[in-house]
């Protein structure tokens, strides 16, 4: 039954998912910090879209082959690692090579910062939300519209986070200019060690 309880739920729900795609959408400000809210709002909107998806995929696994979904969730953890170290990693490569090129100096003082591309971004969807499938348990006595709602407002809820995310990485990302890349690179690597871990060991 969707009562206040239900709805402060789904809320309090979708805030500990949201999270992982808050600090992303830190590091995506600090690399990309010359953005329009426009397209901050498509990126915030990717990364609810994915919130909302995952716990519905979930949902829909437990009454349906939960067995099977079962064992898939023990490589969760792992693919949210490899997803994020390889984004990472490459941030952090590009911003490495930016520092020590002084011929780049003043255009990056004149740049908007690097632009996140639309399959970095599908990843980075995928990465902080995969560990969203196991949300399909704890709804799993949720009926079909009840799911729904649940989801819906777990995305609502990762959308505002994330443009809160979104908006502070882009304001240190105008004042930390060359190292934004860097620390955004950073800032993914710690991310995906942080999911492996909390998913790998139960923490």
């Amino acid at each position: 039954m969707m009562n206040t309880w239900f709805f402060l739920n789904s809320i309090l729900l979708g805030v500990g998912l949201a999270m992982d795609a808050f600090s992303v959408s830190i590091a995506n400000g600090l690399s990309e910090h010359g953005m329009t809210k426009r397209r901050m709002s498509a990126i915030a909107g990717c990364y609810g879209l994915f919130q909302w998806a995952m716990p519905m995929i979930g949902w829909f696994c437990v009454h349906t082959i939960s067995g099977l979904f079962s064992a898939f969730q023990k490589f969760i953890p792992w693919i949210a690692l490899f997803l994020l170290l390889c984004i990472g990693g490459k941030m952090l490569l590009e911003g490495i090579r930016k520092k020590s090129s002084e011929e780049l100096e003043e255009e990056e003082k004149a740049d908007a910062g690097t632009r996140i591309s639309t399959g970095t971004l599908l990843v980075q969807g995928v990465a902080t939300s995969i560990d969203a499938l196991s949300v399909g348990f704890t709804i799993a006595d949720y009926n079909a519209p009840e799911a729904f709602v649940c989801s819906l407002l777990i995305a609502v809820v990762t959308f505002g986070i994330c443009m809160v995310g979104l908006l502070f990485g882009r304001k240190f990302g105008e004042k930390l200019a060359d190292k934004a890349g860097i620390f955004g690179g950073i800032i993914l690597i710690a991310i995906g060690v942080e999911i492996f871990v909390r998913g790998f060991f139960g923490i």
